[in-house]
């Protein structure tokens, strides 16, 4: 006789009970694990059958042909009647009363799961695994496709079984397993800034030609001189026409004369290079003076405090 996939013998065990939430037994403990209630009955038949502890068991829903795996945590259930977990039933799509087949099952110790969370508030926690860890000690077995149920700091957080090895349905009890995490089903990938282009080069250019640019310089002493007494001052015209007549004396033929011409060593000679000079170059630099002269401003006569008369 088979049953649900797997291959037993006719003596093993195989019975059909109506399920019921743990909460009609009073043992809120059952929620927090995959254990189930049974009738003294089934204690009878599975010692007459010498099944090895710790007892696995199959629970099947001939209705939506769901199928998961369970412990067995006491047999003080009425008769035709189990108690599991209200997690579970929500697994196999089991209402209150409804029919279940259980079935005992020797499954593999597993060597690997990998996990999914339902929410990302499971990651939240300070230590994850280590709350994991603990939880898993109230579970017997592991089925692929299942959601179990782990409590924490009065918090329900569900995680769906994606993966089991060395088989999809492996007991957890005494055994070292290593254990991976999926993403959450409610994570979303950060979404990627586009990157920036990289400047051209005659964007480069251009801003290096305006870093060459030659910030202006600092030149004192460009303003204009005033007086105290609010006369313009004839500083820079008189400087002007000073620098006129030093640029025609030194540019005039006498002086080009005069100073190719040698000087006997030892002697002195008078009038050399003035009698060569133009009539017009002397009455002009006369009348230049005579301008510097007129120029010039009469200072009015201050006032002396204190003057004897």
């Amino acid at each position: 006789m088979f049953f649900g996939g797997y291959g037993y013998p006719a003596t093993s065990f195989e019975q059909t009970y109506k399920c019921y939430p743990a909460s009609f037994i009073d043992k809120p403990q059952l929620e927090t694990g995959d254990k189930i209630i049974m009738p003294p009955s089934a204690l009878d038949r599975l010692a007459s059958l010498h099944i090895d502890y710790p007892m696995l068991f199959e629970l099947h829903n001939p209705a939506t042909q769901r199928t998961s795996h369970c412990g067995v945590l006491e047999f003080i259930a009425e008769e035709g009647m189990i108690y599991m977990p209200y997690w579970m039933m929500e697994n196999m799509l089991l209402a209150e009363g409804d029919t279940v087949e259980v079935k005992n099952a020797a499954l593999p110790k597993g060597t690997y799961v990998k996990l999914q969370p339902h929410t990302k508030d499971f990651l939240d926690i300070s230590n994850p695994k280590a709350v994991l860890e603990t939880s898993l000690r109230n579970f017997s077995c592991l089925t692929t496709g299942d959601s179990i149920m782990v409590a924490y700091n009065n918090k329900k957080y569900y995680i769906d079984i994606v993966e089991a090895k060395p088989a999809s349905a492996i007991t957890i009890i005494e055994t070292d397993c290593e254990v991976d995490f999926a993403p959450p089903l409610d994570y979303k990938e950060p979404e990627r800034v586009p990157a920036k282009p990289a400047p051209s080069a005659s964007t480069t250019t251009s801003q290096e030609e305006s870093k060459d640019v030659e910030e202006p310089k600092f030149s004192p002493f460009t303003g204009v001189g005033r007086r105290l007494d609010g006369k313009p001052s004839t500083s820079s015209g008189r400087s002007e026409t000073i620098s006129h007549l030093t640029n025609n004396k030194t540019s005039g033929p006498g002086s080009s004369l005069g100073t190719s011409q040698r000087r006997p060593s030892g002697k002195l000679v008078f009038g050399s290079g003035t009698g060569n000079i133009p009539a017009d170059a002397s009455d002009a630099s006369k009348a230049t003076v005579k301008e510097v002269k007129q120029e010039v401003p009469k200072e009015e006569p201050k006032f002396q405090a204190f003057t004897e008369v």
